[in-house]
């Protein structure tokens, strides 16, 4: 292979990963064969419809087409989507239940509260909190099982991340924050389906909480993210019998 066909190779294949990772389609096809061109120094510009291919920045490429270089006009297409890809933060462990892992501080609520009949609590075993009981709905008709208060910004994030392994049953994440609704706390909930005798990897977003107090649903506020200041675990999908949960690891992802 020639050093002008291994620097080709070299410059074309990140020019092509950014390319897919933007677009799609006929406009993918288009850029790719524009950087397979350009980077073999066979580029002509002016064989480049820009109108056609990009409609919706009009303005911008035209002004590109007269004014700049083919190697501008190629950054860019390709780092059109630069910006967005750089703002993407890591994931944020909140509980990993390993003795160096971040733990949150839990604690058991079962409806024996409001005169129930459930029964429910954890263990931590083997790096995972095990969440199991019986639910009885002659009553409340949940278990839970919830954290002690705290104070976390999650506003760059997407969602809460939970890894599972369960019993096929739905359970249902929560979380508080400062809200209130007539001047008493409330709670944001989502209910999540696991697949039984898995390892199960879910994401909540924020827009999937919908407000609620005690079980009656709300119009608003919608969820502040950067308010929170609790996480709870319920079975509560009113059905009676035993239930488990692991719970393996906590996190909030960003897309």
């Amino acid at each position: 292979m020639s050093n002008t066909a291994i620097t080709e190779n070299i410059l074309l294949a990140p020019a092509n990963r950014k390319i897919d990772g933007a677009f799609s389609g006929k406009k993918a096809m288009a850029l790719k064969l524009f950087a397979r061109h350009f980077f073999s120094s066979t580029i002509d510009v002016n064989q480049i419809n820009f109108n056609s291919l990009f409609k919706e920045r009009n303005v911008m490429y035209k002004t590109a087409k007269a004014y700049f270089s083919p190697v501008l006009i190629l950054f860019m297409l390709v780092n059109n989507n630069a910006k967005s890809e750089e703002s993407v933060i890591d994931n944020l462990m909140l509980n990993k239940f390993t003795i160096d892992g971040p733990e949150l501080q839990w604690y058991v609520q079962n409806d024996n509260v409001m005169g129930g009949l459930s029964e429910g609590g954890f263990k931590i075993f083997d790096s995972e909190l095990i969440f199991s009981g019986t639910t009885n709905t002659n009553g409340g008709g949940f278990s839970s099982i919830r954290t002690q208060r705290f104070s976390k910004d999650l506003s760059q994030y997407t969602g809460i991340r939970v890894k599972v392994r369960a019993d096929g049953r739905k359970y249902t994440w929560s979380i508080q924050t400062d809200a209130r609704w007539r001047g008493r706390q409330i709670s944001y909930w989502a209910d999540f389906k696991t697949i039984p005798n898995e390892v199960n990897v879910i994401d909540i977003p924020f827009s999937k909480f919908a407000p609620q107090f005690r079980g009656f649903n709300l119009d608003g506020p919608k969820i502040d993210p950067s308010k929170i200041t609790e996480f709870a675990l319920y079975q509560y999908d009113k059905t009676d019998g035993p239930f488990k949960l692991q719970l393996i690891s906590v996190e909030a992802y960003s897309q």
